[in-house]
């Protein structure tokens, strides 16, 4: 069985219309003013939003996610080092039997890293000038999916 359906609320979901939302900054980049627009307007959207702050590690931001219960993991990566660091999450993620979070990447990423990082299995990846409404909107509809998973498992 996959950990969000061993959650008992699915990070909030059933509770209530909000969802538990991890936003990390991993690595040596010190350039946090992005991650925290993104923490602000899904908070501001109703959301939970647990931000780790600058130079997280990978072990650090998976250990995160899991003591927060957290359904969805935005990484906020300008270093270059986006393919590594998201290999490495995932990786951890699975370790912890939590293959079924939702990562979003956000950051400087070259149009081809885009496709290999969807390809790794990030659902979804946005690059400067991204609309902030699409990110909320994103992490909206990861919320529906997640209602409608747990009301398919009951």
């Amino acid at each position: 069985m996959n950990a969000l359906r061993q959650r008992a609320d699915l990070g909030g979901v059933a509770a209530s219309s909000r969802l538990r939302v991890v936003i990390a900054k991993p690595g040596l980049d010190g350039h946090d003013r992005g991650a925290k627009v993104i923490a602000r307007a899904l908070r501001d959207a109703g959301h939970e939003v647990i931000y780790t702050g600058l130079h997280q590690t990978p072990e650090q931001i998976v250990a995160t996610v899991i003591a927060e219960d957290a359904p969805v993991l935005g990484l906020s990566v300008l270093s270059g080092a986006h393919l590594t660091i998201v290999e490495r999450v995932r990786e951890l993620l699975a370790r912890e039997d939590a293959s079924d979070v939702r990562i979003l990447v956000g950051g400087i990423i070259p149009d081809a890293d885009v496709r290999l990082l969807e390809a790794m299995g990030v659902d979804a990846v946005f690059t400067p000038g991204a609309d902030i409404s699409g990110i909320v909107e994103t992490v909206d509809r990861f919320r529906a999916e997640l209602a409608d998973a747990q009301g398919a498992a009951c």
